[in-house]
């Protein structure tokens, strides 16, 4: 077993992060978008569809936490990963006999709470690396996003072939993929001199108002993609794209996001972590707002590359502030928690599009523009909040 220490990182880190993180954004990359398709093919209505997609995001809110927590405890928190990985394969192999509304919730819910923290495990042990031996998170976590477009335009082009039915089949053999990643993914072992004054880490951090509301405010703004990924792929088949093309957008989307995270570094230097969350936040607010036009798909196009800063902007911005706020001995515990925040507001962001998306169509997409709105201003409190230098989790705080 390799395990790391202050000075040396394990062998090939790098490489098996990147494998770590990209079989499972991989497996998003199919179900993201192509989920609500295969359900659409079960003839569920838009107010099922919804219930289905929300439900089992409750169910991860609930067990990422739980299980984040228990990963801080383990001698190495790549275990997890192995469980993870080799019981959601069962429930994806479920999927090919149900096919009612109660059998299809109850399978996704438990797929929900296997696979829930797959990717904020592999997340600590990347946000490890940074603090152990300088890595830069984005050049890490960018090949998940390679693994979206990869998974995403072979589902496309499948779906053309085959139809929508096809999505059990291809799910399997993902899944299997994260369960060979789980084993690949770096041994780091525990940090081995724990910091001093941990207890005193966990009442002040934990416990900071300004922390929880940064987590709140960019999982508000992160919930304002809810629609789109319920109904985003419905709705341009229904205007006439085929699989191919719709494969095409969602890839379009990750690639500028692929783009964003090659250049964190240089990003890094020039923007500080408020400044790409609220760029992030008000770039998804004209995002949604212009969704809803007639924009044909080298419209659509154009707007998915807006996902470089609706998405990936917020997300590093987080992750930065939250490297400079927390320390290492409880990484996955508050990963977990970022993580409980993200699912409960794009649940219920979810559940709300599936009522609105029903009465309104692709009209409501509005919605999600307000949405992106109400998260930018809850991050600027969360900026007014916070205390001007970090207790406890190392940086200063950024004060812009």
């Amino acid at each position: 077993m390799i395990t790391g220490t202050a000075t040396e990182p394990p062998r090939h880190f790098q490489l098996r992060c990147a494998l770590a993180f990209a079989a499972p954004i991989g497996v998003n990359g199919i179900i993201l978008p192509y989920f609500p398709v295969w359900l659409d093919t079960l003839k569920f209505s838009e107010f099922e569809i919804g219930m289905i997609l929300a439900i089992p995001m409750i169910v991860r809110i609930v067990t990422a936490p739980i299980v984040g927590a228990i990963a801080d405890r383990l001698q190495e928190r790549s275990k997890v990963l192995m469980w993870s990985g080799m019981l959601s394969f069962t429930t994806a192999l479920a999927l090919f006999a149900v096919t009612g509304f109660w059998p299809v919730l109850i399978v996704y819910a438990l797929q929900a709470a296997f696979f829930a923290a797959y990717v904020p495990v592999v997340d600590s042990i990347a946000v490890s690396g940074v603090r152990r031996w300088g890595f830069q998170y984005g050049t890490l976590r960018v090949w998940g996003s390679v693994g979206f477009v990869a998974m995403s335009l072979l589902m496309g082009q499948l779906i053309g072939i085959w139809g929508g039915g096809v999505l059990p089949t291809v799910a399997c053999l993902a899944f299997a993929m994260t369960i060979a990643a789980a084993f690949a993914a770096p041994r780091i072992g525990r940090k081995r001199r724990p910091s001093a004054g941990l207890r005193n880490w966990r009442l002040g951090a934990m416990g900071r108002l300004d922390l929880h509301m940064l987590m709140i405010g960019a999982s508000v703004a992160q919930a304002s993609h809810a629609m789109f990924y319920a109904f985003g792929a419905i709705h341009w088949q229904q205007v006439g794209f085929d699989g191919m093309e719709i494969g095409i957008l969602w890839s379009t989307a990750v690639i500028a996001e692929i783009g964003v995270f090659f250049a964190s570094a240089f990003i890094a230097r020039h923007l500080s972590p408020w400044t790409m969350m609220r760029l992030g936040c008000a770039v998804a607010v004209a995002r949604w707002a212009i969704f809803p036009m007639p924009l044909g798909f080298w419209g659509y196009l154009l707007l998915q590359s807006a996902h470089a800063f609706t998405f990936t902007f917020l997300h590093i911005g987080v992750q930065q502030k939250l490297v400079e706020i927390v320390r290492e001995e409880q990484e996955s515990s508050m990963q977990g928690t970022y993580f409980f925040y993200n699912g409960a507001f794009l649940a219920l962001a979810t559940f709300l599009s599936g009522a609105l998306y029903r009465s309104y169509g692709v009209a409501s997409y509005p919605a999600m523009a307000l949405t992106a709105a109400l998260g930018l201003l809850l991050l600027a409190l969360a900026a007014r909040l916070q205390p001007q230098s970090a207790e406890g989790g190392g940086k200063s705080v950024d004060p812009s």
